[in-house]
């Protein structure tokens, strides 16, 4: 009979690559990751991992488990996921991350309102980047994970992912009270090919976004200064030191010496959330988007966003 524990540990190697990837996934050791598949290939009879360099890699019957252990761990994720709605309740354990912005401007009211209102669901929430949450929902780590995308880049969401919209986020270009441009009531981006950026982290999705965007329009960017913070982007415009693109969603309060203009041409993010096709019927997971959009309303003043779809050819919810 095979381990569901030790499926579990070969899938999080042949997903992460590594003893080390997988241990930090499922959160034990390396030395508990080693034990389980040394368990795992005595009940089976096969070798499973073969040395590789410093590290290990799967033979021919271990990729062979490896698929039949994904699939066999969605049909247990979906079992759960079935007798959690054919009990109704809202209980157990819901693990959630947003990024930065988000998990300041919706998880203070939402996760209020799912403890009000069902005192038996324990909440875990974190703050991750977009790419990074993704990450855990498919890796099962987290349920749900509120992300982000542009209006002209789409965020790349893997296979197997639903997605419900919790809200558009209108975004502004902040200037120090002082910019030539800050009395104005609507500028074009292309006015601030000559000032410096503040930006995002290199390599986070939002950054490669103004990238992408002020070089569409010919502007080759003039990055000065990095913060992942919202906040943090404001004060380094208050102190003079260049300009940011600042959505609504988690800019208030706004510092002293700070203006927001309105772009020409709208900027928007797209707010969602997205959790695993697997885990759709799980009341925790409904009540949860429910309580994510509920907040999202509360912030944009409309009404709720279109229903949940599927990414990347998953089940309709």
């Amino acid at each position: 009979m095979l381990n569901l524990d030790r499926l579990r540990t070969l899938d999080a190697l042949a997903r992460h690559g590594s003893v080390s990837g997988a241990a930090e996934g499922l959160h034990i050791t390396t030395s508990a990751v080693s034990q389980q598949l040394a368990k795992l290939e005595r009940e089976v009879g096969q070798q499973l991992l073969a040395k590789h360099g410093r590290g290990v890699r799967l033979t021919d019957a271990g990729r062979l488990l490896a698929d039949h252990a994904a699939r066999i761990l969605s049909q247990v994720a979906l079992a759960e996921s079935d007798l959690e709605a054919q009990r109704g309740r809202v209980a157990g354990e819901l693990r959630l991350s947003a990024f930065p912005t988000a998990a300041r401007g919706l998880f203070p009211a939402a996760l209020a309102a799912l403890r009000a209102e069902h005192p038996g669901l324990r909440l875990r929430s974190c703050e991750l980047e977009p790419e990074h949450g993704i990450r855990g929902v498919v890796r099962g780590d987290l349920d749900l994970a509120v992300v982000l995308d542009w209006y002209n880049k789409p965020m790349p969401l893997p296979d197997g992912l639903v997605k419900a919209a919790i809200l558009d986020d209108p975004a502004d270009v902040a200037l120090p009270a002082g910019h030539p441009l800050a009395g104005r009531d609507e500028v074009d981006l292309a006015e601030f090919a000559e000032d410096e950026w503040i930006t995002w982290a290199e390599g986070e999705f939002c950054h490669e976004w103004l990238v992408f965007t002020l070089r569409s329009k010919g502007i080759e960017p003039n990055l000065g200064h990095r913060a992942a913070e919202t906040h943090t982007q404001l004060g380094l415009v208050a102190a003079g030191l260049g300009v940011c693109v600042v959505p609504l969603l988690g800019r208030h309060p706004m510092p002293p010496g700070v203006v927001t203009v309105p772009l020409r041409q709208q900027v928007r993010r797209h707010v969602y959330v997205v959790w695993r096709a697997d885990a759709d019927r799980r009341p925790s997971i409904r009540a949860a988007v429910r309580a994510l959009r509920a907040a999202g309303e509360r912030i944009t003043g409309r009404t709720e966003g279109p229903a949940a779809s599927p990414a990347s050819g998953s089940p309709t919810t």
